[in-house]
């Protein structure tokens, strides 16, 4: 009995040591340390290994851990940069070198233990062993994050094959041969391949609309198209050619030849031919050009037809080989050829990407400016671009073929030539060139070095116009032997502004596009989807239903509600003719709109205190009017029609305050501006009696100041005043406001904003007086 307790109790403490083990092992996870995916490339590693290495160098780094973070970082790069270590993790979880032999002790130990209760997968025949079935599509598992940033963006230079699976899937199973003999042939063409695992990656899988497996899906420019047929290769393979847009690749026979190599001037586009003997585009091809369909514009040429024998003999072109022929400015003469029995991925990608710009390309957009014209990162890696600036023509001109021959001939690595139209980069155009009579109408040269992405360049143009002639030649040649020397001979210095883009579709074709694509992704969605996947679309119609009738239904009450305020009682008419004679304002008249127009103002209470003052942006002022409730319908409606010319500018917010509820806030503030307006001692008599309505401030919230408006002395006042110099015979203004005889009507108000508008002009030149304070007082 003791040595079976005895035998239970080492089985528990084997099984113990295993789990810690386990533990230990996913607790350091190499990918995750240097952030790449399990799919990643050994560059990508490498890359991602100096990044963080230079970042958490206990030399460079003052944090406490940096020295324990850069170990991880050593261990995660020394297990993934080998081959056979990196095998040996993503298998055993560990990568020691003796992990196969330690995985099969521990099954081992596993099966000893339970051989009372052990069974073989394969007594059943279901191969569901994780590590047998997976192990092909191991490399290719997506990740939600992986897939946002890397499967989605780069879907716009190559399309996705993806596939969707699960344990226990029995159809899985089945089409795993055909998946892998596919794989190896599209991903050679350079397709992406992509595998979801539904169990692990259900949000992936419920993001891309996946609700059984197996499934597969392509994607292209970001858009997801399921496959619907049976899975085999063929199908296959024209699914990933279905996914691909039909304008593509161009049929070019004899008689459109021309025509399409002369686009290039249209386009600003290097042409490509592929001259072939199949009747259909090879995929290859195909693939290539919806890669670089932004650089290049890809032909086909079948050379098996009759209407191909007049270019196979202009153009010398072996009919027994594939030959692929790049046309840049000169369509008589390719600029490059590629000759070859097969033609792989990479050779094609190598001779398309040194072929992707023209000569002289024209600058037609600011991301075209930046491919041909980069950034100087060193003094070792300057990079000088040569612009022509000429006037449009509808052929080529003299200068611009002087321009192309001399760029023929100079081709080198640290130089690019470009050209521009004056005419539709104007402002571009205008910063170059120096302002002279001589080169209106005319073609200049001007050499450029960028210095930094937000437009800064150095430069210099030829002092006299580009006329093509050999001493034109002679004085740029001369020029850039110089400047290779001496690059101090770019002494003007300017910021260009972005240039337009000449090739963007207007609004109205980007609209018909899109609205041609949704239309018909709506038209599959009908064809092939189930209701669950139909629902955000019949949401959407019955949105955009209840929208149009409820419209139409408030609409209809308010064409009711007009007609009836279109025809008020005659009585009501009487007092506004009397309002033009006599300027009477009652409650009402204080929210009317001013005659020049509406001015928004709000009064400021404590309510909107923080937002309209406390919290106001940096770069925001708020112009409050001082007010009585006596005064407020008179004052209001003079403030509107002083500041209305102001109420442009978006910096400026206008407000009210009433005097009879925050005096006291408005004599703190006022204390900071003695020499403005003094402030009596508080045991003054007339202290409650000082008359500050009309008074304006303009109060900047975040720099904590403000400056003061003083309203103009109306006749009454200055009667009240006498001929007394002494600030304080102001306080004696509300006895002379208090008498019925003398008291200020409506006119007199009005006259004291009478020269608003000119301190409103001073404020915005900022030649007014501030008056800063500490903090901002509570408004209570």
């Amino acid at each position: 009995m003791e040595v079976k307790k005895l035998s239970i109790s080492w089985q528990f403490l084997i099984v113990l040591v295993l789990i810690l083990q386990i533990l230990s092992a996913l607790d350091f996870d190499p990918y995750r340390v240097l952030g790449v995916s399990r799919t990643a490339s050994q560059a990508d590693i490498k890359k991602a290994y100096k990044k963080l290495a230079r970042e958490w160098h206990p030399d460079k780094n003052r944090d406490p851990g940096a020295a324990d973070k850069f170990i991880q970082i050593s261990k995660a790069y020394e297990i993934l940069s080998n081959e056979e270590k990196r095998s040996n993790y993503d298998h055993y979880g560990e990568a020691g070198e003796n992990q196969g032999y330690e995985q099969q002790q521990r099954e081992y130990r596993f099966r000893h233990f339970h051989e009372n209760f052990y069974f073989d997968e394969s007594f059943f025949h279901f191969p569901f062993n994780s590590e047998r079935r997976d192990s092909i599509d191991e490399k290719y598992l997506l990740h939600f994050s992986h897939y946002v940033n890397e499967v989605v963006p780069d879907s716009f230079k190559k399309p996705y094959l993806i596939k969707i699976t699960s344990d226990w899937c029995f159809s899985c199973i089945h089409i795993e041969p055909i998946w892998k003999e596919v794989v190896q042939e599209l991903e050679g063409l350079g397709v992406g391949i992509g595998v979801v695992h539904a169990g692990y990656e259900r949000r992936l899988a419920h993001h891309l609309g996946a609700h059984s497996t197996p499934s597969i899906l392509g994607i292209v420019n970001g858009k997801v198209s399921f496959f619907h047929n049976a899975v085999v290769r063929e199908n296959l393979r024209q699914f990933v050619e279905s996914l691909l847009p039909g304008n593509l690749v161009e049929k070019v026979t004899n008689k459109n030849y021309v025509r399409f190599l002369s686009g290039w001037q249209q386009e600003n586009k290097p042409r490509v031919l592929l001259f072939d003997q199949g009747p259909s585009v090879p995929l290859l091809y195909k693939l290539t050009a919806f890669a670089y369909k932004d650089y290049l514009s890809f032909g086909y040429v079948y050379v098996g037809v009759r209407g191909a024998e007049e270019m196979t003999r202009k153009f010398n072109i072996n009919v027994y080989v594939s030959t692929i022929l790049v046309f840049k400015e000169h369509i008589n003469k390719p600029a490059d050829v590629l000759q070859a029995r097969g033609l792989k991925k990479q050779v094609v990608d190598d001779f398309i990407t040194q072929n992707k710009y023209l000569l002289a390309a024209r600058l037609t957009s600011q991301k075209l400016f930046h491919e041909l014209c980069p950034v100087k990162r060193s003094h070792r890696q300057r990079k000088y671009c040569v612009v022509l600036l000429t006037p449009e023509a509808t052929k080529l001109s003299k200068p611009f073929e002087a321009f192309l021959s001399f760029a023929l001939a100079n081709t080198q690595d640290t130089v690019r030539f470009t050209h521009v139209y004056s005419s539709r980069q104007q402002e571009f155009a205008s910063t170059l060139l120096p302002h002279s009579e001589a080169f209106q109408g005319k073609s200049a040269v001007s050499i450029l070095e960028r210095r930094n992405t937000a437009g800064r360049v150095v430069y210099r143009t030829l002092e006299d116009p580009w006329t093509g002639s050999e001493g034109d030649k002679f004085v740029l040649l001369g020029f850039l032997d110089q400047l290779r020397k001496d690059p101090g001979l770019l002494v003007s210095e300017a910021v260009l502004p972005d240039l337009t883009d000449e090739l963007a579709p207007v609004f109205l074709l980007r609209w018909l596009y899109s609205a041609s694509e949704y239309l018909s992704d709506c038209w599959e969605t009908m064809l092939h989807n189930n209701w669950r996947e139909m629902m955000p679309l019949l949401s959407l119609i019955f949105s955009a239903l209840f929208i149009l009738f409820g419209t139409v239904i408030v609409q209809a009450f308010s064409d009711s509600n007009d007609e009836r305020e279109s025809h008020p009682p005659e009585k009501e008419e009487v007092p506004e003719k009397a309002g033009k004679t006599e300027p009477s304002f009652t409650k009402e008249s204080s929210s009317k709109i001013p005659k020049k127009g509406f001015v928004e103002v709000t009064e400021l209470t404590d309510v909107t205190y923080t937002s309209n003052l406390v919290r106001l942006r940096p770069g925001h002022m708020n112009v409050v009017l001082i007010l009585s409730n006596s005064t407020r319908s008179v004052l209001l409606q003079k403030f509107a029609f002083e500041v209305y010319t102001f109420t442009g500018s978006s910096c400026l917010h206008f407000s009210f305050l009433s005097l009879d509820k925050h005096r006291e806030w408005l004599e703190y503030l006022l204390e900071f501006a003695q020499d403005a307006a003094p402030i009596p001692n508080q045991y003054d008599k007339h202290f409650m009696e000082r008359d500050y309505t009309g008074y304006v401030l303009a109060l900047n919230g975040h720099k904590k100041y403000f400056c003061l408006f003083k309203p103009q002395k109306t006749v009454e006042e200055e009667e009240a005043m006498g001929s007394c110099g002494d600030l304080d015979a102001s306080l004696h203004l509300g006895e002379a406001r208090g008498k019925p005889s003398g008291g200020p009507g409506p006119r007199p108000v009005k006259g004291k904003l009478s020269k608003l508008s000119l301190w409103m002009e001073r404020l915005l030149e900022g030649s007014l007086q501030r008056f800063y304070i500490p903090s901002w007082p509570e408004l209570d």
